[in-house]
């Protein structure tokens, strides 16, 4: 299944709405994050650094955003601009300088028939597939997509690792998602990986839930979801890449960068994994810590702040 969003964009955008959009049309009126007075602008002006309009992007934006500031750049942010279709034509147009992008879903935006599924695959396509205005740099380990997800639990009393390893018990699992799950993946996971399920069930943004409460064994749980560590869950591997990869990759404006934005993005990307973007996300929906807050500690403990 493949989404324009993260699963972040679920069930904390509400929670996260007044503190991440600062009030007012982000478009036009979020305030400039400038870096100290006198340092000059990697491009020789402002790198203008963009978000969609859901929490997980918002952070993202900041780490780069303040990444960028260390360096002496000259920064605006504009967070929670809205979807794809709009933050896209802002980036080629060169509105926005920068934009964490997830590799997966943008070439599906672009090419909606493409069938790469690996990070070096979708890369590939990208970097011949996106028009001369746009470049993006390096993903970073760090992924947001789809996974077959079980309670810990239950992966140790099966021996689960990979989704290779629920073919022997699958008859006997009930497995939930979303509404379009069972339709989008059933044949796919069962010509992949041989997985027949007991039943599947529809359990949309409860899905988290429902595998704690032991209504499935199986769940359609995205990977940066902090409920994968609240509720002591386990993403198992995808070693024949049926969810195709989702890293998060800056994408640019190629005209508003130099050097300097570039070796500075790619050192973030570097460090960022999907393990920590969960603890950060987790700090968001959970602690209710800011998310320029949680960028920064995180940039600072990697020495990049």
């Amino acid at each position: 299944m493949r989404r324009l969003f993260s699963t972040a964009a679920v069930f904390l955008t509400a929670a996260l709405a007044v503190s991440a959009c600062g009030g007012g049309d982000p478009l036009t009126s979020a305030s400039p994050s400038s870096a100290p007075s006198g340092a000059p602008s990697a491009s020789g002006g402002t790198v203008i650094v963009g978000s969609f309009d859901f929490p997980e992007s918002v952070l993202l934006g900041s780490i780069y955003a303040q990444a960028l500031q260390a360096k002496g750049v000259t920064v605006q942010e504009k967070p929670n601009i809205g979807s794809r279709e709009i933050v896209y034509d802002q980036v080629k147009s060169g509105g926005l300088t920068v934009l964490p992008e997830y590799n997966g879903n943008l070439l599906a935006f672009i090419d909606p028939k493409t069938t790469a599924a690996t990070t070096d695959e979708v890369n590939a396509e990208l970097k011949s597939k996106l028009p001369a205005e746009l470049e993006v740099l390096a993903s970073a380990p760090a992924e947001d997509k789809d996974s077959l997800t079980v309670t810990k639990e239950t992966a140790t009393k099966n021996a689960l690792t990979s989704i290779e390893d629920l073919a022997k018990v699958s008859k006997d699992f009930v497995v939930g998602g979303p509404p379009e799950f069972k339709k989008r993946q059933e044949q796919r996971l069962k010509d992949a990986y041989g997985l027949e399920f007991k039943e599947w069930k529809s359990t949309g943004t409860t899905t988290p839930d429902a595998l704690k409460d032991g209504t499935i064994q199986v769940g359609n749980v995205f990977t940066t979801d902090p409920k994968v560590l609240i509720n002591d869950l386990l993403s198992l591997q995808d070693p024949k890449n049926v969810f195709a990869a989702q890293n998060v990759t800056p994408l640019v404006n190629k005209a508003g960068v130099n050097d300097t934005v570039k070796t500075t993005l790619d050192a973030v990307s570097a460090k960022l994994d999907t393990t920590t973007l969960v603890d950060m996300m987790k700090r968001i929906a959970v602690d209710k810590d800011d998310p320029p807050v949680v960028a920064k500690d995180w940039l600072t403990q990697n020495g990049l702040g």
